[in-house]
């Protein structure tokens, strides 16, 4: 592992993420890499499980990881909630969705970055890393 690839973990550490995805194959193998990397997460299966638990862990959560295309409460609705009780927390989209339509929607709610599926966790870490947070 790289000294860069190591620090840029290292950053992650310093995280709580909340994982909203209803895609169980997917949650599994997101949580698992998680898991070795000893970084801290929650995760929910659709926005209004997402939403409760944000709401539960307010003052520990530092980035939403969201997906689009759930049942219950899209991501979109629940990054229009999100964003209106917790204006400044950062939120990421997870999605398959190409079409702009998701992503204007997304940015008229303040969230600007975004990960196509299937999940790449080298371009995760690289976009997180590239926030300077904490």
């Amino acid at each position: 592992m790289t000294n860069n690839l190591q620090e840029s973990i290292s950053q992650l550490k310093k995280l709580k993420f909340l994982f909203v995805e209803d895609e169980k194959d997917l949650m599994d193998i997101i949580s698992e890499t998680l898991q070795k990397l000893q970084v801290d997460f929650l995760t929910a299966n659709n926005g209004e499980e997402g939403l409760a638990i944000l709401k539960e862990h307010s003052n520990s959560v530092d980035i939403i990881v969201t997906d689009i295309s759930m049942p219950i409460m899209n991501g979109l609705e629940m990054i229009k909630e999100v964003k209106s009780l917790y204006p400044n927390l950062e939120i990421i989209i997870m999605t398959a969705h190409t079409e702009s339509k998701y992503m204007t929607e997304a940015k008229e709610y303040g969230v600007t970055d975004y990960l196509l599926k299937p999940f790449d966790f080298i371009k995760f870490i690289e976009l997180i890393n590239n926030k300077k947070l904490k």
